[in-house]
């Protein structure tokens, strides 16, 4: 995955009076130059003009959003759905480039041609978050008033923030309502405050591997990565891009932080246990690598240092830790969910040690005590928190289900209906 982005059809809106203009699509490689039947995405790139005002009283103008789109967009405009990412993801779910045939979509397993979200009866858009570092305006995008990259002083965002963002998107795309907002993660919070700040622009809401707000232990964890990064020397106080270095050593630490929390102990385990590399049997006594495990860390983390960005990873750690819809209700989660109108899919993993089961089923609760209709999953898988990602029979047989009875809402709508 890169931080740059493939040239794409350009949308320029203005919210909220909204003008757009979409250029033609470009003609595609010729059938026979595809590798069928593979589903190929294209980014595009959306400019908003209007200012967003954001939760910390500051505001963007002139941002940018990257997205991609898979299927068709039905006449009535009510199969659209929106697809939200977690930290280090991005705009591109599913499907390949075609000048990038091994560039697959992180969530290409899931989405696609007769996948669980199937493309062939759903439009799937994806959107790279606001501070990334895939294309949508983030750090390293070039402040309009200044020519200086943002870097820093990039402003401090909210998941509220990015589904502001994400509406105006779909404005701009004249999507008033989503047949289903999903996400897993971080992408699952997202999916939780489109259910309530646009209740109303949500038909189905599916929340994955996802939580109401981060435990103290979370949070503790995202501390200790920002302090990797922070303290490296070749950070700079943010202004690391003018000195022409990558704080590599503190993104590598971070990275081998999150990851040991994305894993099930069990599995690390079955995968590497104590085994030494090279098969030796003996220690070095030394400090170099010696384990398999450090050895995977090590790749892991070094190929992530190459192509994120040090001050997203810090923007989005700190979203995650923002993130309590229930604060402002005196800690009452039920009522912060009270204008929830959707119906909810709610999937955990019983080994992921990040975000519970049990916090998955607090959601539950609450969606219960204000009498939604809720489908509840829990999957007795091994994989940890990366469960949402990979496959399990049990998990994506539960998620087409629930997109066959989406799609049966969608195909009975009467003439005129916006969505389900």
């Amino acid at each position: 995955m890169r931080c740059d982005l493939n040239e794409g059809a350009r949308l320029t809106a203005t919210v909220p009076r909204l003008t757009a203009l979409i250029e033609p699509e470009r003609p595609t490689d010729s059938a026979a130059d595809r590798p069928p039947p593979e589903l190929l995405a294209r980014p595009r790139r959306v400019v908003f003009e209007q200012p967003l005002v954001l939760a910390s009283g500051s505001s963007l103008s002139g941002y940018e959003l990257v997205y991609e789109t898979y299927g068709e967009l039905n006449a009535q405009r009510s199969n659209a759905v929106l697809i939200c990412h977690a930290l280090n993801a991005s705009h591109h779910v599913a499907g390949v480039y075609a000048h990038e045939p091994d560039h697959r979509g992180w969530w290409d397993n899931m989405v696609g041609p007769g996948k669980p979200v199937d493309t062939n009866r759903f439009f799937v858009i994806g959107v790279n978050n606001l501070g990334s570092c895939f294309g949508s305006t983030g750090p390293m995008t070039r402040h309009p008033a200044t020519g200086r990259r943002y870097g820093p002083d990039f402003p401090v965002l909210t998941v509220e923030d990015w589904v502001h963002s994400q509406a105006r998107l779909a404005d701009a795309l004249g999507i008033e309502r989503f047949a289903a907002v999903m996400g897993g993660s971080l992408g699952g919070m997202q999916a939780l405050a489109w259910s309530t700040l646009y209740a109303q622009r949500v038909a189905h809401c599916v929340v994955i591997a996802s939580t109401p707000q981060l435990s103290a232990q979370n949070i503790a964890f995202n501390e200790v990565a920002r302090r990797a990064i922070l303290t490296d020397p070749d950070f700079h106080d943010g202004r690391f891009y003018d000195y022409g270095v990558t704080p590599k050593r503190g993104l590598m630490v971070a990275r081998m932080i999150g990851h040991i929390t994305y894993q099930a102990g069990d599995v690390m385990a079955q995968k590497f246990g104590r085994e030494l590399i090279n098969q030796r049997l003996q220690y070095d006594y030394t400090f170099d690598i010696e384990f398999q495990i450090e050895r995977y860390l090590r790749y892991q983390s070094d190929k992530f240092s190459q192509y994120f960005d040090a001050n997203t990873y810090l923007l989005i750690t700190r979203v995650l830790d923002y993130f309590d819809p229930a604060a402002a209700f005196g800690g009452d989660l039920s009522a912060a969910l009270a204008s929830a109108t959707a119906d909810f899919l709610v999937i955990s993993f019983t080994s992921d040690w990040r975000f519970t089961s049990a916090r998955s089923r607090e959601i539950v609760q609450a969606l219960l005590a204000n009498r939604r209709r809720v489908t509840y999953g829990e999957i007795d898988a091994p994989h940890g928190h990366d469960a949402f990602l990979l496959d399990d029979a049990r998990y994506h047989d539960l998620v087409r289900a629930y997109f066959d009875r989406v799609a049966t809402a969608v195909a009975a709508l009467p003439a005129g209906a916006i969505s389900p």
